[in-house]
C-alpha cells in the first residue's frame, strides 16, 4: 500500500492481477456476493453490464460510499470533525452523505494549494523577522533593504556616527586644501620656470597633506565601521542600539581593527611591489625600453587582479573580527572560508553597493560644487581641476558641505551591507539563523527555517 501524500489516498490498495484500471469489480465476480474490494450496491441496480447477483443483506445507505473518482478503494475511516478528514470536509448533500472527492490535479492527495491533509499547504512557514532582516538566506535586495532599514530605524545613532566621521574628514580635507594646496598651486609648473627646490617643496607638501588626510580618514572610518557593525548586529535581533552601548561593545576591538587594516595595507603594497619589480629591473638595467614598459604594464595589471581577488577574499574580515571577537589572522581566515565558493556573489554585491553609494554621493555633492563655483566666482577650470590657480575658501567650504551630506548618507549603507552579507554567508553555511532566533527570543525556532530567496 502506498500511503505517501500526493500519490495515493490512505487506505488504497494495489489492483489485483487481471483487473484493468477503472474497473468496478473483479474479473470473475462471485455469483452470490461482491468481490472483496467491491462496494455493495443498492438492490435492483446493474453493475456496468456484468450481471452479478447481489446479497440480500445490505448495509444502511450512506456508510460505504467511496470517494468520487476512486473506484475499488477500501472504505474510508469513520467520520472526523469538519476540516480534518482525508481530502477535505464532508460535502453536505453528497451521495449518501459520504466524504467529498479528493482534490483534483496532477498531485492528487497532497497537491500544493488543495489542502492535502485537511489544511492549506503554501510552502514552508515564513521566516522569523525580529529585526531588520528575516532570519533565512537573504537576497541582494534584502541585504540592501536591511542596511537602509537599519539607518532608518536607528537614525539618531547611525546618522550621528556617520555625521561625526564625515565632519572630521571633510573639515580636515578643506583645511589641508586651503592651507597647503593653494600655496603649492601658486608655484605653477605650466610655464616651466619652476626651480628644482620649488618642485621638491611642492612634492613634499603634497605628500604631507595627503598623508594627513589619509590618517584622519582611516581613523575616522575605522571607528565608524566598528560602531556601525555593532549597531547593525543589534538591529538584526531587533534590539535597541545607542551610541554608548555601541561604544562599550566596540572599543575593545578597535585596536585589533587598526591592526587588521594595517596588515591588509602591507599585503597590498607587497603585491604591487612584486608585480612591478620585474619591469622596473628591466628598465633600470638599460634593456629594451619597449620590453621593459610592456613588462611593467603587465605587472601592474596582474597586481591589480590579485589585489581585487584578495580584497573580496578578505571582505568579511572586519565583521568577523568585531562580532566573533577573533584575532587578526583568524578573522582573515574566517573571511576566506565564508567567501570560498561565493567569490563572484560577494564581488557582485560589493560592486553594486559601491556603485549605489557613489551615485548617491555624487548626486548630492556635484550640485554643491556648482553652487560653490558660482558663489565664489571660481571658473569651471578650477571646478574640474584643469587649472592650478588659487581656489577660494567659499568654494572649498560649499563643496565640503555637499561631500559631508553625501558621506553621512552613504557610510551607514556600506557598513551595513558588509555586516549583513557576513550574516547571510554564515546563515547559508553554518545555520546561524537558528542561533539568531534563540538570541532574539523567538518562541518557535521553526519559523526561522529558510524560505524562498528572492533575487539571490
Amino acid at each position: 500500500m502506498t500511503d505517501t501524500p500526493g500519490w495515493a489516498s490512505p487506505g488504497s490498495a494495489p489492483s489485483p492481477e487481471g483487473r484493468e484500471p477503472g474497473a468496478s469489480g473483479p474479473t470473475e465476480p462471485s455469483a452470490d456476493r461482491p468481490g472483496p474490494n467491491e462496494p455493495p450496491a443498492q438492490p435492483g441496480t446493474d453493475t456496468q453490464g456484468q450481471g452479478g447477483k447481489w446479497s440480500k443483506e445490505q448495509p444502511p445507505p450512506g456508510q460505504w460510499s467511496t470517494p468520487a473518482g476512486a473506484p475499488g478503494q477500501a472504505p474510508p475511516p469513520p467520520p472526523a470533525p469538519p476540516g480534518q478528514g482525508w481530502g477535505g470536509p464532508r460535502q453536505p448533500g453528497g451521495p449518501g452523505g459520504g466524504w467529498g472527492a479528493p482534490p483534483s490535479g496532477p498531485g492528487g492527495y497532497g497537491a500544493p494549494g488543495h489542502g492535502a491533509w485537511g489544511g492549506g499547504w503554501g510552502g514552508p512557514p515564513p521566516a522569523a523577522k525580529p529585526g531588520v532582516i528575516p532570519l533565512r538566506p537573504l537576497g541582494v535586495g534584502e541585504i540592501l533593504d536591511g542596511a537602509v532599514s537599519t539607518m532608518r530605524t536607528y537614525w539618531r545613532t547611525v546618522l550621528g556616527i556617520s555625521l561625526t566621521v564625515a565632519l572630521l574628514v571633510e573639515t580636515s580635507l578643506v583645511l589641508v586644501q586651503g592651507l597647503l594646496m593653494n600655496d603649492i598651486s601658486q608655484a605653477s609648473l605650466q610655464d616651466g620656470t619652476a626651480s628644482a627646490d620649488e618642485v621638491f617643496r611642492m612634492l613634499r607638501e603634497t605628500l604631507i597633506g595627503s598623508g594627513v588626510i589619509a590618517v584622519i580618514s582611516a581613523v575616522a572610518v575605522v571607528v565608524a565601521t566598528a560602531l556601525l557593525t555593532t549597531i547593525t548586529s543589534r538591529a538584526v535581533l531587533g534590539r535597541p542600539a545607542g551610541m554608548g552601548e555601541a561604544w562599550r561593545d566596540a572599543r575593545l576591538r578597535i585596536l585589533r581593527l587598526f591592526g587588521l587594516l594595517f596588515l591588509l595595507g602591507l599585503i597590498s603594497v607587497a603585491v604591487c611591489a612584486v608585480g612591478t619589480l620585474p619591469g622596473i629591473l628591466v628598465l633600470a638595467a638599460g634593456g629594451s625600453d619597449g620590453a621593459g614598459a610592456a613588462l611593467l604594464i603587465l605587472g601592474i595589471l596582474a597586481a591589480l587582479v590579485v589585489l581585487l581577488w584578495l580584497m573580496i577574499r578578505f571582505y568579511l574580515a572586519t565583521p568577523a573580527l568585531m562580532l566573533e571577537r577573533q584575532g587578526i589572522l583568524t578573522s582573515m581566515s574566517r573571511s576566506a572560508k565564508l567567501v570560498n565558493g561565493s567569490w563572484w556573489r560577494v564581488f557582485g554585491i560589493a560592486l553594486l553597493t559601491w556603485l549605489i553609494t557613489n551615485i548617491v554621493s555624487s548626486l548630492v555633492a556635484v550640485p554643491f560644487s556648482f553652487i560653490g563655483a558660482a558663489v565664489s566666482g571660481d571658473g569651471m577650470g578650477d571646478l574640474l581641476g584643469t587649472e592650478t590657480g588659487h581656489v577660494s575658501w567659499a568654494f572649498l567650504i560649499i563643496r565640503g558641505i555637499g561631500s559631508l551630506i553625501g558621506t553621512t548618507l552613504t557610510l551607514p549603507i556600506s557598513a551595513g551591507v558588509t555586516v549583513l552579507l557576513y550574516i547571510d554567508q554564515r546563515i547559508r553555511r553554518e545555520a546561524l539563523d537558528l542561533e539568531l532566533a534563540r538570541a532574539a527570543g523567538v518562541q518557535d525556532p521553526a519559523t526561522g527555517a529558510p524560505g524562498p530567496v528572492p533575487g539571490s
